[in-house]
């Protein structure tokens, strides 16, 4: 058995995915597996796959159709299918960087039995320059939420334990939205473990101007619930007293554009929760302004 799952989830990316593919082929270590969970695509992504199946691989290429539901129920399904020790998401836009399966392997045999969730490491733009910050010197390990409260920034790539991340609950689902925020699960799990920091880049990624980091302000509007349910655990595990409060007004109006009138009963930040009234309703004119545009 592989010891690493590399998943992807997929929509309509039959125009990128191929450069994740040719990233994985190139890798000088194939102790790994490939899962696409292809999330109800419309375009040619299953043919590619299929072909990709059929040619000679020095690793397994698994492919799971699922309808439609959002990047975080392309998660659900991942993890209830994956088997291998280690998991760790590539993006069907983005590439394994060069070498990447080598040092991800290596530095968990220096450091899994340390009691780690899994391994944080870099990611670059397709130049190679790191988004945000890197790592400070002689950081060898962290939450993720440790990380950006000390002045981290930029997306960082986590390399989770399978079994730790099969031991919290799966995302949830709101009927009529495709959004909740990844970093859930990451959330609960920073409550119980630490990571072991991996100061080398392991994926180039390549934003979409279709993807979610470039549509979030239609996001907020289209899944409220989501986004309201996110803030409630964010307020129950801040990273930061004036993070709570910026949490509080977005969970004020996300539950405004959910129409849920029982948002303050509801809130494990009951008063701050109506203290925030006021600026969440601010927020929402101006979020239905920006999706607008």
């Amino acid at each position: 058995m592989a010891t690493l799952t590399v998943f992807t989830p997929a929509y309509n990316r039959a125009h990128t995915l191929p450069r994740t593919y040719e990233s994985l082929k190139n890798q000088d270590c194939h102790d790994f597996v490939w899962l696409i969970v292809d999330d109800g695509s419309s375009d040619n992504t299953s043919e590619l796959v299929r072909k990709w199946q059929n040619a000679e691989n020095e690793f397994q290429i698994r492919y799971i159709h699922k309808e439609n539901g959002g990047m975080h129920t392309a998660h659900n399904v991942a993890y209830e299918n994956i088997d291998t020790e280690l998991n760790v998401c590539i993006d069907s836009d983005d590439m394994l960087a060069e070498n990447a399966v080598s040092l991800i392997l290596n530095k968990w045999k220096a450091v899994k039995d340390k009691g780690y969730a899994g391994i944080i490491a870099l990611d670059a733009d397709m130049e190679g320059n790191i988004i945000g910050k890197g790592f400070p010197d002689g950081l060898t390990e962290t939450t993720l939420m440790g990380y950006y409260a000390a002045g981290g920034a930029g997306d960082k790539k986590q390399i989770y334990r399978t079994d730790v991340i099969n031991s919290y609950p799966p995302y949830p689902v709101f009927e009529g939205e495709k959004y909740v925020a990844l970093a859930y699960k990451y959330r609960l799990i920073d409550q119980d473990y630490r990571l072991a920091v991996l100061n080398e880049v392991v994926c180039n990624v390549d934003y979409q101007e279709d993807g979610h980091s470039h549509g979030m302000w239609k996001e907020y509007v289209r899944s409220p619930r989501g986004f309201a349910f996110w803030r409630k655990v964010c307020m129950q595990y801040p990273e930061s007293p004036k993070r709570k409060l910026v949490d509080c007004v977005h969970y004020v109006s996300s539950s405004i554009l959910a129409k849920d009138r029982k948002f303050i009963s509801q809130s494990p930040c009951k008063l701050l929760t109506l203290l925030s009234v006021p600026l969440g309703a601010l927020l929402t004119v101006y979020i239905k302004k920006k999706a607008r545009n």
